[in-house]
This record gives structure tokens, C-alpha cells and sequence, in this order.
């Protein structure tokens, strides 16, 4: 896409907010989950939520943890995780503990069931298959979320559904295992799993992700983040990261 070019927004990408910050972002995204979760409890009496890691979900984080949910019905699973030790900061297990499962949202709140991938296993290939097991107890066979929270890396990714690995292929599992990216090799949910959420919420700040944006609002086939179904996306973002005017 050329620079300055505002995105033509594919017909079937459902909902598109922009937000001034990532503040109002934030509170927004909230919005979405505890509105996802009212009408999954009141259809079955259960929530299921997928969260993804990185710095842009925290603040949402933040904000379900003075949100009116009722917790005790609500399974929350990781839609990826790296592969290293327990307390380790580049764990997205760290960063839900400090954004929303702190002691005191613990203390006073009871989950239906926090489901973190087993990423400290010693054959991870296992672990992966054993998480799928789990998700198949709670969610459904096929497996089936009510909501995935997804953001959107500056080359692309979504989840550890990184450009060149072979994960991309995996159309079988519901949870594979990447080779080594940026670092670290990771856990990861599917495609095709994520593809057949009942909703996907991205969340999307900052000006590192215009162009990889850009290429996800014109359906651009060759990133990760365009496999799943964009048919039932909604996409918050803030100003920084869409490009709203010429030389914007």
C-alpha cells in the first residue's frame, strides 16, 4: 500500500471503531467483553474468553478488573504464551496476573476457571496437545469460543501465528507449537480455531502498526492476521495506528 493512502475497509470486516487514545481504547475494548460475556451467560451460562499478550491488552485488563462480570462463569484461556519458566517477564501469564488476576481481584473474585498453557512442560508438543484436550472439556468439540481477543503485530501476526512458520499450515490441531521468534519459541492457538470464535475483538495502538493495519483492512492474504474470518471482527484501534488521512 502506498504511504498516505487511507484503507479501502473491506465490506466484511464488521465493525471498525477508531479511539483518540489508548485510554478510550481500552475502556472501549472492555465494553466489548462484558457485553460478549452477558450474552454468553444468558444463552448457556458460561463465558468463554481467549486473551492474547503484549502490552496494548493491558490497560483493557485493567479496566475488566472493576467491571460488572459475573466471574465465577467465566473461563478464561490464553490464545499464546512463550515457552519459558514460571515468572519469567516475557510470560504473558505475567502480564495477566499483574493487569487483572491480581491478589485482590483473586481474593474477591472466583473464576470459573483460569486455563494457562502448560508452556513449562518438558516436551511441549504434548503440553499443546494436552491444552487442546482442555479446550475441548470446556469449549465445545469442535472447539468454539465465545470471544478471542486478538492483536496485531507490526509484521503481521496475530497470536504466535508468525509470517514463514510452519504453523500457518496446521489446519488439525487446535494447538501447535512455533519455532523460534523473536526470541523464544511459543505456544500458540490455531487458525482455525480462532476462525470459528463466535467474535473476535482486536485491539490494535500505536504507530508501529499502521502498515500492518493498513494490510489487514485490505484483506491482504499474505499476513498471519487475515486467516481467521474477518466477517466477525471488531476492530478498535486507536489514532495513532490508522492511517484516518492522507499523510496521516
Amino acid at each position: 500500500m502506498g504511504a498516505g493512502r487511507r484503507p479501502e475497509i473491506r465490506s466484511d470486516v464488521v465493525n471498525l471503531e477508531v479511539f483518540a487514545d489508548a485510554d478510550r481504547l481500552a475502556t472501549a475494548a472492555a465494553d466489548v467483553v462484558v457485553a460478549a460475556s452477558k450474552r454468553a451467560i444468558d444463552e448457556r451460562g458460561l463465558f468463554t474468553l481467549a486473551v492474547s499478550g503484549g502490552s496494548t491488552p493491558r490497560r483493557m485488563l485493567e479496566e475488566l478488573r472493576v467491571r460488572d462480570i459475573e466471574w465465577p462463569r467465566v473461563h478464561l484461556f490464553q490464545v499464546d504464551e512463550r515457552l519459558a519458566p514460571a515468572g519469567d517477564p516475557a510470560r504473558n501469564a505475567e502480564l495477566l496476573r499483574q493487569a487483572l488476576l491480581t491478589p485482590e481481584f483473586v481474593a474477591a473474585h472466583a473464576l470459573g476457571g483460569i486455563w494457562l498453557m502448560p508452556v513449562e512442560e518438558p516436551d511441549p508438543i504434548a503440553a499443546a496437545a494436552a491444552y487442546a484436550r482442555r479446550l475441548d472439556e470446556i469449549a465445545g468439540s469442535p472447539v468454539v469460543f465465545d470471544l478471542v481477543q486478538l492483536g496485531l503485530g507490526d509484521d503481521g501476526h496475530t497470536a504466535s501465528l508468525v509470517p514463514g512458520d510452519p504453523v500457518l499450515s496446521v489446519d488439525d490441531a487446535d494447538v501447535a507449537v512455533t519455532q523460534e521468534y523473536r526470541g523464544h519459541r511459543r505456544m500458540t492457538l490455531t487458525w482455525p480455531v480462532l476462525d470459528r470464535a463466535k467474535e473476535q475483538l482486536w485491539v490494535v495502538a500505536g504507530a508501529s502498526k499502521r502498515e500492518a493495519l493498513d494490510r489487514y483492512l485490505d484483506g491482504d492474504r499474505t499476513i498471519p492476521a487475515t486467516l481467521p474470518t474477518q466477517a466477525r471482527a471488531t476492530v478498535l484501534v486507536d489514532a495513532a495506528a490508522y492511517r484516518s488521512a492522507p499523510g496521516g
